[in-house]
């Protein structure tokens, strides 16, 4: 277990969306207070229940949905080496053939036509009928 952090969970920050705490779902404005002891003990029944439940479903479901995530990362990485990999390989060889051709086609057939007019199109004066 030398690779695992155990207390920064989360060193990418990547559900840091998932921050919510007590004020962030529960707020009582100015003029709209209850009995200091409710709002109290509703603060430690949210902060519990949140804890209790997130705990209860990890221990069910955590080490499932690890293997099963472990699994499909396997089986992108084992898609990726053994079958994406080479085909953009092949495809990227094929298309550099085609950029060959084309490249050439461009300089032997089109590149005249354009040099010709453009020499052709060049001896145009426009003068001014004022």
């Amino acid at each position: 277990m030398a690779g695992v952090d155990m207390v920064r969970r989360d060193p990418n920050n990547l559900n840091d969306h998932l921050r919510v705490s007590f004020e962030d779902v529960l707020a009582e404005p100015d003029g709209a207070h209850s009995v200091d002891c409710v709002w109290r003990n509703s603060f430690k029944c949210f902060e519990c229940g949140k804890g209790f439940c997130y705990k209860a479903l990890t221990l069910i479901c955590g080490l499932p949905l690890a293997l099963w995530w472990g699994c499909e990362f396997a089986c992108i990485t084992f898609s990726h080496v053994w079958h994406v990999t080479p085909c953009l390989r092949v495809l990227m060889i094929n298309c550099g053939c085609a950029q060959k051709v084309f490249g050439t086609f461009m300089n032997c057939c089109l590149a005249p036509v354009c040099e010709a007019a453009g020499l052709f199109f060049s001896n145009i004066v426009v003068k001014n009928s004022k």
